[in-house]
């Protein structure tokens, strides 16, 4: 059933970074049940007609929703407040991305809601942190992550444009952040019996992925350039075309170690004696001249004649830059467990699965994203609710 069988999480989550946080939790074992409000709920389940055409389904809501309830629960009334008070405080987990000044007016901050369940573990991810003069500020991951913590930047060759994001790096990032972070704070908690606030932002998760350049600049003073392929210091380790225009990237990182053996694949051993090319200092100086040199041998063959090439050469480390297309069909990411077969009626459906495994406690993919109020009753009736008052609260428009 997972390490986090038992564990009852409360997920009150926008779009993709607080879902996320929540697939993970689901994945590892964890009860989630979703908040969700009347009209569209989740926005996410709008991820379908924004991607154009009339989709059958929503493959990103699916993937960051498995495995987890629904409930419509409108925290805009009195009534509907007091029935996610009720679920929260028979929960072990408060799992939200939505703003904190919301959270705030509706009654449902940090603050309060420890003060009315102490045990509780409040996970909140934020745009940019809840201290600081935008700590207010809404943003997607594309703001927070990509383009304010540099890294958008860092990836743009000079003179060109920054490229985009694809969609939900910063999100998904940031949610198996948040998801270990619960999982600490539960931990504390086993030890202390009390719960806390845990928080992150996607600023924060930005500049911790960027945080190689980030600490070379910090005690340095001086930022590392945007790396330029035809004039890499190291040209061991860099990406090269193959003849029919695929591309393959050579991890010589240690060169002085790779840099012989990709010469003997390559078919020019001489190259490693050669004195413009014998050093790493001499590499550096004269990587112009080698990349182009390199770039025109690596062009004569395809990219698998190259790999049976570099098999007789144990040290060339190297990797092909692959396609979505060769991902899925590529026997060693299914081998690692990259994707998961979730049950979707009388089958299953293939989906990504989260970043880590438990072989002594592993996971169970038990169903596919909800609909929108799926198990309202259901976890009505578990908070001890009667039939009757759940008609009422119905009625009112308090639940759906």
């Amino acid at each position: 059933m997972g390490p986090l069988d038992g564990v009852r999480v409360v997920e009150m989550g926008a779009w993709v970074a607080g879902p996320a946080a929540g697939v993970v939790l689901a994945d590892w074992g964890a009860d989630v049940v979703k908040i969700e409000g009347p009209g569209v709920g989740d926005p996410g389940r709008l991820f379908g007609s924004i991607l154009g055409g009339d989709l059958p389904f929503n493959p990103p809501f699916e993937m960051d929703n498995r495995n987890k309830r629904s409930t419509v629960v409108d925290v805009r009334t009195e009534a509907g407040v007091s029935v996610a008070l009720e679920m929260i405080a028979r929960a072990d987990v408060f799992l939200t991305n939505f703003r904190p000044a919301a959270l705030e007016r509706l009654g449902l901050g940090s603050e309060a809601l420890l003060a009315h369940n102490p045990r509780l573990v409040y996970g909140l991810i934020t745009g940019y942190g809840l201290e600081g003069p935008d700590k207010d500020k809404a943003a997607y991951d594309i703001a927070g992550f990509w383009a304010r913590a540099g890294i958008a930047h860092m990836l743009t060759q000079p003179g060109g444009v920054p490229p985009f994001q694809r969609g939900g790096m910063g999100d998904h990032s940031v949610g198996i952040s948040t998801a270990g972070a619960i999982c600490a704070a539960l931990y504390s908690r086993e030890k202390t019996g009390k719960g806390q606030l845990v928080a992150t932002s996607l600023l924060r998760q930005g500049v911790y992925t960027l945080s190689f350049d980030l600490a070379l600049a910090l005690r340095l003073g001086v930022p590392l350039g945007v790396g330029d392929r035809k004039a890499m210091p190291n040209p061991v380790i860099n990406n090269y075309c193959d003849k029919n225009g695929r591309w393959l990237w050579i991890v010589g990182l240690e060169a002085d170690r790779h840099w012989p053996p990709l010469a003997r694949a390559l078919g020019h051993p001489e190259w490693a004696e050669d004195e413009r090319f014998s050093t790493g200092a001499a590499r550096a100086q004269n990587a112009r001249e080698l990349t182009s040199m390199l770039d025109a041998v690596f062009a004569t063959r395809t990219r698998d004649e190259w790999a049976a090439e570099f098999e007789k050469e144990p040290e060339v480390w190297w990797a092909p830059v692959q396609n979505l297309e060769e991902v899925i069909a590529d026997p060693q990411v299914g081998a690692s467990g990259g994707f998961c077969e979730v049950p979707d009626g009388a089958g299953t459906t293939l989906l990504p699965n989260t970043p880590a495994d438990f072989h002594g406690t592993p996971g169970n993919h038990h169903c596919m994203a909800p609909e929108q109020g799926q198990h309202t009753d259901e976890v009505l009736a578990e908070l001890g609710l009667s039939p009757e008052r759940i008609k009422e609260l119905r009625a009112s428009g308090a639940v759906a």
